[in-house]
């Protein structure tokens, strides 16, 4: 396919684009870049794309992988200011003096919770802790990946539960 034909194609399935990056950012301005970004990749890497297939199909994974990318790498280098002081120093999220026994204690309370799980939710908890994704749990646990997902997602909530009373 040539570079003029591809042009094309993508300018004519682009527009379904808009909605979706809207619903990503909740932020018309930021969906602007998003949209701009997966038409740039889009373009960039046009001889990646398979022709006869949905290619809105490629355009969308392909804005759903920037989003995801993106977010994790601002929620990874998110600093907070603090605004009540006039010099603006940072809020910092560690103490500034390493405590090994407060570490130990909570990392003990943790586990404690952790244990303290019913049997049905503690055990693909911990296999997705330990790495395994949603299908392998599911297919080592001879369940349904939606029935796993749910078990997982029950257990971190009353983890979070018990964990914030300490």
């Amino acid at each position: 396919m040539s570079t003029a034909e591809f042009s094309e194609l993508l300018l004519v399935n682009s527009n379904s684009l808009k909605p979706f990056a809207v619903s990503l950012t909740k932020d018309k301005e930021v969906a602007k870049d998003l949209f701009q970004e997966t038409l740039y990749k889009a373009f960039a890497n046009r001889e990646k794309y398979t022709t006869g297939t949905n290619i809105k199909a490629w355009l969308y994974t392909i804005m759903r992988n920037t989003f995801i990318n993106d977010y994790r790498r601002n929620a990874k280098y998110k600093t907070k200011f603090n605004s009540d002081t006039d010099d603006n120093l940072l809020d910092s999220v560690t103490p500034a003096i390493d405590n090994p026994a407060e570490s130990s204690m909570q990392h003990k309370k943790i586990w404690e919770a952790i244990n303290k799980l019913p049997e049905i939710f503690k055990s693909p908890f911990l296999l997705n802790f330990e790495g395994y994704r949603y299908h392998e749990i599911a297919e080592a646990m001879q369940e349904p990946l939606g029935t796993i997902k749910s078990r997982i997602f029950i257990a971190r909530k009353l983890l979070k539960e018990s964990i914030s009373r300490y």
